[in-house]
């Protein structure tokens, strides 16, 4: 049981998932306070509200007779700090692992060069030996015919 378990941690995609997640939340950190320390003040401005949280207002009734305040802005808020991480996963992380594999994947489709010594195939190995063994005189072993 606990192999399984040891064999399921140390595979490379749980790893590479593992490190994924700690970095995500790392940069969700830096994200938060660039849309709330930046983003959110210049669009609340817009709005003529402290911060983009608090922009757009709209009041509704509740069943209680009161009223309840929906703040759009935050909803705006949420919609550009998507947009950020996803351009900066994009540029960041994706571009550059699409060039690494094209790049790859070129150097697999060239041909070797002739500076390169490409080994030769099983066929042709097996080419050589038969070619030798028709040239080599027949030896006196056991499969010559005794003269008389």
């Amino acid at each position: 049981m606990l192999k399984g378990f040891r064999e399921f941690i140390l595979r490379g995609n749980v790893i590479d998932l593992a490190v994924a997640v700690v970095i995500g939340a790392a940069f969700t950190g830096i994200v938060n306070t660039i849309v709330n320390s930046v983003f959110n003040p210049a669009i609340g401005a817009l709005f003529n509200a402290k911060s983009l949280e608090k922009a757009l207002p709209v009041s509704i009734p509740t069943t209680g007779g009161g009223t309840a305040t929906m703040h759009f802005g935050a909803v705006i808020a949420a919609v550009i700090q998507f947009l950020l991480v996803a351009i900066v996963v994009y540029f960041a992380l994706i571009v550059p692992i699409n060039y690494l594999k094209r790049v790859s994947f070129r150097k697999k489709q060239e041909e070797p060069t002739a500076d390169e010594e490409v080994p030769p195939t099983e066929l042709e190995l097996l080419g050589e030996i038969r070619d030798l063994l028709a040239k080599s005189p027949a030896s006196s072993g056991a499969h010559s015919q005794p003269s008389e």
